[in-house]
């Protein structure tokens, strides 16, 4: 299902069908070191993931993560979308860029096109989003995006501090 389009992307709803993108980036190094393993291993795990992930939030919340393709040639470079966890009050912004395709604008072309969906389309009042402290790419992402650094927090079942950013909108 179509999401967004932005001047070069395609946003659209994760299906099972891409459990082989999805596989290539949970299984990634940056995404382990940043994000966390999400215990993806195979294609069988990587369709789990999209059920029980992104699916299933799209049924609960009516948003979740998206899957970013060029425009032009469809490719899939990453996901980028929003997350309800039972930790955060507000909804929290995600993304993910497979290698080849960060640097380029990519992620701010995509966090900007699920903001104004969060604002204009589902009238959140406010977004969050969290990132280690030393991915200094994420960091500087948030706060191009106009997000504020609010405080450190520990994330459930870790014990390492993560800044939490928000955006009122």
């Amino acid at each position: 299902m179509h999401v967004a389009n932005t001047d070069r992307l395609h946003l659209r709803h994760i299906e099972t069908e891409d459990a082989g993108f999805i596989l290539g980036l949970l299984t990634e190094p940056a995404f382990l070191k940043y994000v966390g393993d999400k215990e993806v291993r195979d294609l069988d795990t990587a369709q789990s993931y999209i059920l029980q992930g992104p699916i299933a939030s799209y049924e609960t919340y009516g948003f979740g993560l998206y899957l970013v393709e060029l425009l032009d040639s469809s490719e899939p470079i990453g996901i980028c979308g929003l997350l309800k966890r039972s930790f955060l009050e507000n909804a929290d912004l995600g993304f993910a860029l497979m290698p080849d395709h960060r640097g380029h604008g990519y992620a701010f072309e995509a966090a900007q096109a699920t903001i104004d969906l969060a604002r204009n389309t589902l009238k959140l009042p406010k977004l969050v989003a969290f990132t280690a402290g030393n991915n200094i790419r994420s960091v500087k992402l948030l706060q191009k995006l106009g997000m504020s650094f609010d405080k450190l927090i520990v994330l459930p079942g870790d014990d390492k501090e993560v800044k939490l950013f928000s955006l009122g909108l």
